[in-house]
């Protein structure tokens, strides 16, 4: 039994990453470069990065593709100019900077627990800003204890068209005031000692 289980769980990780979502960006070609580099990146791509597959990844991939192509709807997505405010989970934190480009040391990205959104993206060149969260009643209450569960809904979310899933609204006159700190707790580790759920 537990190696049936170990074999639906990596056919259904892999259905997911199948899936792979995308966006296409624009950034700087080196170091001391010219912006000219266009590429695609991935949700398999944010899984390497953050080092597995969660529904919080693939929510805060889809939101944030949606709301970056609300923020350049007649051009490709810059990652030299955004900048991001992100709740303090470890997937939300790894693909609010993966996506945007935004990063801590450049004043342009923090995480903060006292916003209303998962993300608040924000143009820089323009200051058009947006706020962006998941629909209320499509996360089951029980995921954060449920691998099970976890995994449906992601299957669930990347089976749906992304403007369905997700509440995005402007938000006008936005001041980026960094809050800063670094005592969240770290949920992503908080099982890691335990023993793996598949052995019982």
């Amino acid at each position: 039994m537990k190696w049936l289980n170990l074999i639906l769980l990596v056919l259904f990780v892999n259905f997911l990453l199948a899936q792979n979502p995308s966006i296409k960006v624009l950034d700087t070609d080196f170091s001391k470069g010219r912006l000219q580099n266009v590429q695609s990146i991935t949700l398999n791509d944010a899984v390497k990065l953050h080092g597995h597959l969660c529904d919080g990844l693939v929510v805060g991939f889809l939101g944030l593709k949606e709301t970056l192509y609300k923020l350049y709807p007649d051009s490709i997505i810059d990652r030299t100019n955004n900048r991001i405010v992100s709740k303090p989970s470890p997937c939300l934190t790894d693909i609010a900077i993966f996506m945007t480009g935004a990063r801590y040391q450049y004043n342009t990205y923090y995480v903060s627990d006292g916003i209303k959104y998962q993300f608040i993206v924000q143009r820089i060149d323009n200051e058009k800003t947006y706020g962006v969260k998941l629909k209320s009643g499509l996360m089951p209450t029980a995921i954060d204890s449920l691998r099970k569960l976890e995994s449906q809904f992601s299957t669930f979310l990347l089976s749906k068209n992304p403007q369905t899933l997700f509440i995005i609204e402007e938000i006008k006159n936005y001041k980026w005031l960094p809050v800063l700190k670094g005592n969240f707790l770290k949920t992503d580790v908080l099982n890691k000692k335990l023993q793996n759920c598949l052995s019982k």
